[in-house]
């Protein structure tokens, strides 16, 4: 049976005493009924991983005694981050799993001419922490000990070059029936240290979101079929992962 893994921020040092934060400790009383004695693991979002007991479990919180570093999941060697365009419904909560289970550094979301929502309705709906939950339920399920931050929305095209958190290269993603889209097969296989994918909304990028693109990296194309905008940016996370020969 495989252990179970909770998000505690606060483990660095072996031998230390930690509390669990509220939602990770209701979790392992409520739905995972653990309680005093039992074994766990823990990670604390900056990729240390360690064995631990639960040392007290009751109103106050749960204690975790934090043991071993034990081996967390490896990074991959090239720290992608997904710029997406903020989609409808959950369908961003679907991205955020998906992208920080596959490998992803960080995700930055951009609202577009074609994005269904605003900055302010984000913010009132507090979607960024949200997001934030979901990057930590995902790293618990697929073995990270990172957890992948999720900056603060930006518009697109950005007001000043500084606002969104894109390290170079950036690579576009735009539709296969676009001239000036180059075949991912075409990238230059030398691995990067760093690199952005941006992906666009449902009924995709604008002609004037497209020429701002242009400015600020490459635009590429994945095949000849049109995906879905909650599904491109795995597929092509994946064809990056495997370009750059992390896979």
């Amino acid at each position: 049976m495989s252990v179970a893994r909770f998000f505690a921020p606060a483990a660095d040092v072996s031998g230390d005493r930690v509390l669990l934060p509220v939602d990770e400790a209701e979790h392992l009383t409520r739905v995972l009924r653990l309680s005093v004695g039992d074994r766990v693991r823990v990670f604390n979002g900056r990729g240390a991983e360690f064995e631990a007991v639960v040392d007290t479990a009751d109103r106050s919180g749960v204690c975790l005694h934090i043991g071993a570093p034990c081996a967390p999941a490896p990074e991959p060697r090239i720290a992608i981050t997904l710029a997406q365009a903020v989609l409808k419904s959950d369908k961003m909560d679907e991205v955020v799993r998906d992208a920080v289970m596959i490998g992803v550094a960080a995700i930055q979301p951009i609202l577009s001419s074609r994005t269904e929502t605003s900055i302010d309705a984000l913010a009132r709906g507090r979607r960024r922490e949200r997001w934030q939950r979901i990057a930590v339920s995902s790293a618990k399920q697929c073995g990270r000990a990172v957890v992948p931050p999720i900056h603060e929305p930006q518009p697109f095209p950005p007001r000043s070059s500084s606002e969104l958190r894109c390290p170079q290269p950036v690579l576009v993603l735009v539709e296969p029936a676009l001239s000036s889209g180059m075949s991912l097969g075409g990238l230059d296989v030398a691995i990067p240290d760093t690199a952005t994918l941006m992906v666009g909304p449902e009924g995709g990028w604008s002609a004037e979101e497209v020429e701002a693109a242009s400015a600020l990296g490459s635009l590429i194309t994945i095949g000849q079929r049109t995906l879905r905008a909650d599904a491109m940016g795995l597929v092509a996370l994946a064809a990056l992962f495997t370009h750059w020969r992390e896979f």
